[in-house]
This record gives structure tokens, C-alpha cells and sequence, in this order.
């Protein structure tokens, strides 16, 4: 079961995060951080954040909302989730990387929040139509 909730998170968190990146927020973080971004993006870090992470929504929300046939579930853990493991990132940086953006922080720990639980949600819709 794991291996299908995962092929089904995975084209949605990567969908929905790259219209995220790509074009809704791309001017925003240019602004607040364009200073420390990298010209060329390290595309197996990006890689192995998405499957690292895709995987975690997967054991710690998806399978436990479909065991209890709690969409709602998925809601709320998915945006838990979400919200501490952005929190984690953003929170470090802004501990120790000089002139690191509050704006920065808060914008992406309601993005993590926001994904998280859309791409749990999702999921579990899927996955309930598929009768997975």
C-alpha cells in the first residue's frame, strides 16, 4: 500500500509545489532572498527532499487517515506535518543565517502548512476512489 499512496503524492506535491515556486511565489522569494539563491538549482538535493519528504506524508498522514476513513484527518495531520517540517528549515535559517527574512519564515511555514495538507487531502481522495 505504501508504494501506491506514494506514486499517488508524488505528481501531486510536485504539481502543485511548482506552480507554487515557478510562478506564484518565484517574484517573492527573488525579492526577499535573491541574494543567497543559487543561480543553478542543486536538483538532487530538490530530489531528495521531494521523495524524503512525500514519504513521511505518507506514513505519518495519508495511511493513518485512510485507516480511519478521516479525511479530516488528513486535513489537519497534513498540515501539521507540514507546518513543523518547514518550521524546521525555516526556523534554523533564521537562527543562524544572517539577514535571513522573518517574511520568509512566515510565508513559508503557511506554504508547508497549505501543501501538506492539499497534498494529503488529495491523496486520500484518490486513494479512497481507487478503493486503495
Amino acid at each position: 500500500m505504501f508504494w501506491k499512496l506514494y506514486l499517488i503524492a508524488l505528481p501531486v506535491f510536485f504539481a502543485i509545489d511548482m506552480v507554487w515556486l515557478g510562478i506564484v511565489a518565484k517574484n517573492f522569494y527573488a525579492k526577499q532572498i535573491g541574494f543567497l539563491m543559487k543561480s543553478d538549482v542543486n536538483w538532487y538535493a530538490a530530489i531528495i527532499f521531494y521523495l524524503v519528504f512525500i514519504a513521511g506524508l505518507v506514513v505519518f498522514v495519508i495511511s493513518p487517515a485512510l485507516e480511519k476513513g478521516s479525511w479530516i484527518h488528513a486535513v489537519l495531520l497534513g498540515a501539521l506535518f507540514g507546518f513543523i517540517t518547514y518550521a524546521t528549515y525555516d526556523l534554523t535559517n533564521l537562527a543562524t543565517v544572517k539577514d535571513w527574512p522573518l517574511l520568509v519564515t512566515f510565508v513559508d511555514l503557511a506554504w508547508g502548512a497549505t501543501l501538506a495538507a492539499s497534498v494529503s487531502t488529495i491523496a486520500y481522495f484518490i486513494a479512497t476512489k481507487l478503493n486503495i
